[in-house]
């Protein structure tokens, strides 16, 4: 992945001086998978003394997710999309940060994607005193909901074959316009990395992984691309969603197909 452009780490700068001077300013990093948002979180949170928390962290234990599959649609046992994550578990980690003196520990929660499940509190990161910013890094996040039509039709072969009724579709729709919503509302400000278009997604992603197994991304087993490809079809109607401009924002960032920025609107 590389590093992150040093002009959106001053950006992230400039929304945390911009923030709320009575409590860690709350910011999102929003964007497809492989746009960069969570190197780009990192980075800045360790220039400006932030929290970095990536809405990853704070998957649904696995247990959890399958009782979801139980009670809702079988879909939902596979990480992602909303209503796989803890938003409450996220909040109480913001209101402790938020309220945290200078000798305070807080407890990161990590996730193991190999094992699927949360690990164990012991081996979650600490957070030390009262970060001058909490940064969430969220692919999801303030992308607005769809309308029913828009949920008629399947948009990919995952959605044809394991959601011809629309049940799973409708399901996640209804957490995008409810608790996600809600929890987007409460950031001072939502920053979104643009991708070009969703055909680059799966080549960020196999150089993800290719960067996570040691390979040059032309390396990359055609097997892996095969797996990842189908992944990302549980991810591919809410980021086309977003790249439609279906996203609150507060500042939006476009990308090239390299992840340099072009332009920023605010």
């Amino acid at each position: 992945m590389g590093r992150a452009h040093p002009d959106l780490v001053d950006l992230v700068g400039e929304l945390i001086d911009a923030g709320p001077k009575d409590r860690p300013p709350l910011i999102a990093v929003v964007g497809a998978q492989g746009s960069g948002k969570t190197t780009l979180a990192r980075e800045a949170a360790a220039r400006f003394g932030a929290a970095q928390i990536s809405i990853d962290d704070v998957y649904l234990t696995r247990a959890g997710r399958e009782a979801m599959a139980r009670e809702v649609h079988p879909l939902f046992v596979h990480r992602g999309p909303p209503g796989t994550h803890d938003l409450s578990l996220l909040q109480r980690l913001i209101d402790r940060l938020s309220s945290a003196g200078p000798d305070d520990e807080t407890a990161i929660p990590d996730f193991d994607k190999r094992g699927d499940d949360r690990w164990p509190a012991d081996r979650w990161r600490r957070f030390t005193g009262r970060p001058s910013a909490i940064l969430i890094d969220a692919w999801c996040l303030a992308a607005l909901p769809e309308d029913e039509s828009a949920l008629a039709g399947p948009v990919n072969a995952l959605e044809r074959e394991h959601d011809p009724d629309g049940r799973w579709r409708r399901a996640v729709n209804s957490f995008v316009s409810g608790p996600y919503a809600g929890f987007a509302a409460r950031f001072d400000s939502v920053l979104f990395l643009q991708a070009p278009g969703f055909d680059v997604v799966l080549d960020w992603r196999c150089q993800q992984e290719a960067d996570l197994l040691g390979l040059a991304p032309d390396d990359l087993p055609q097997a892996e691309r095969r797996r990842l490809a189908g992944f990302i079809q549980y991810f591919e109607r809410i980021t086309r969603r977003m790249l439609n401009g279906g996203v609150r924002a507060s500042v939006t960032v476009q990308l090239d197909r390299n992840r340099q920025p072009l332009s920023v609107a605010r």
